[in-house]
């Protein structure tokens, strides 16, 4: 398939090229998986979400989150939060002291945690409060001339279907771009992911740049979205776990390139010793390890590596043994057929999803006009801005 004729994607001051995003994932998308990736090819990389609260109120773990490289650009960053106030202090923070080039706002997340507060994936329903937010973030960094973008689901499930009024909010209140994942919050990770909805979102907002999100295993998938749902770009999640040279193979393909063959064992040996110095540069050793543990699946997911070896791989405890579990993997062996369509990360759903109490009676409310104030619908969970996270 040849490449979409696409122009350059303009986030405010940001180019971004190929169009081509990191999608925030919580407990991944820290600051080495992020360095890993931009070895391959531009983009632009986000963090993994941060509580707008737990970093107003300093909260030594969020403060860490906030870290990013010193050769990082632009540094891009996703907050959470249901609290215009908290959110808007939380972004004039950011903006005003020089720490980050991208704000983008999570309204995605389907974790239950977050939604029965109405948090998250939740939060569309509520239309007056989702336009407060998005007004209170773009005001906060403007000053300072950092665009501001938003990532949402379809809705809370195919009966409460909310992408279309979230993007026409967010363009109303000047987001620089909007994303979609082109699942409902009740669908989680399961099915496919509904190309159709990115294309009417895009028909919804005009000229508003539009990402879309979902299925995206290698890079065919990429042109073959922009070709059907005509978005300006794409959100990569799952399909770059273990596999963070998809966003070598995405350049070429936007580049009109073939991308080259999967890398054969030896290589991806190569790079998960790598992820795993850097891990252990940024955190410590000991800590390094408890958190590379989860890529190894991922990055042998497709590769004939028996279930001992891949045993031993998850449990590696210092950096010596992983370079000696790693140099006895056959460096020759390559990727099954199909390899690289085999699912990686969240597969679960669907799955009801959690909600305050009266929650859509709001919504129907909303809607139809009967109501003027998201006050009339009840308040958030009180706990609703806690330390959370989810992607």
């Amino acid at each position: 398939m040849s490449p979409p004729a696409l122009p350059p994607l303009r986030l405010g001051p940001i180019v971004v090229d190929p169009p081509v995003v990191l999608a925030p994932m919580a407990g991944v998308t820290n600051a080495p998986f992020r360095r890993l990736c931009r070895r391959y090819g531009g983009g632009l990389y986000v963090s993994e979400m941060i509580t707008a609260r737990a970093f107003v109120e300093g909260n030594a773990k969020t403060e860490r989150m906030v870290t990013f490289g010193p050769d990082e650009q632009p540094r891009s960053l996703q907050l959470y939060g249901t609290d215009p106030g908290v959110l808007g202090e939380a972004v004039r923070r950011l903006a005003g002291e020089g720490r980050v080039d991208h704000v983008d706002l999570n309204f995605g997340c389907p974790a239950p945690k977050v939604t029965r507060r109405g948090g998250g994936a939740a939060l569309p329903v509520r239309r007056g409060l989702l336009r407060n937010i998005v007004r209170a973030c773009v005001g906060a960094a403007a000053p300072y001339g950092v665009p501001v973008t938003v990532k949402f689901r379809m809705g809370v499930r195919d009966d409460v279907l909310t992408f279309l009024d979230t993007g026409r909010i967010a363009a109303d209140e000047g987001v620089a771009a909007v994303a979609l994942h082109a699942r409902t919050a009740e669908q989680l990770y399961a099915g496919a992911a509904r190309w159709t909805a990115i294309g009417e979102l895009k028909a919804a907002v005009g000229e508003l740049p539009v990402l879309g999100n979902g299925d995206i295993w290698e890079a065919a998938d990429a042109l073959a979205m922009v070709e059907a749902a005509g978005c300006d770009g794409v959100v990569v999640g799952r399909g770059c776990l273990g596999r963070p040279w998809l966003f070598a193979d995405l350049a070429a393909a936007f580049g009109g390139k073939e991308p080259a063959p999967p890398p054969r064992l030896g290589e991806v040996g190569e790079v998960m010793a790598t992820h795993a110095q850097l891990i252990a540069a940024w955190m410590g050793e000991d800590a390094a390890m408890r958190d590379f543990r989860k890529h190894t699946g991922w990055y042998l997911t497709g590769y004939p590596v028996g279930p001992e070896v891949r045993r031993e791989l998850a449990n590696v405890s210092t950096l010596t043994e992983l370079d000696d579990r790693l140099g006895r993997l056959d460096p020759a062996v390559g990727l099954l057929p199909g390899g690289l369509r085999i699912r990686r990360g969240h597969t679960n759903g669907p799955r009801p999803v959690h909600l305050p109490h009266g929650w859509l009676d709001g919504a129907r409310a909303d809607a139809e006009g009967a109501a003027k104030d998201d006050d009339d619908f009840g308040p958030l969970h009180p706990d609703a801005d806690a330390f959370v996270s989810g992607g």
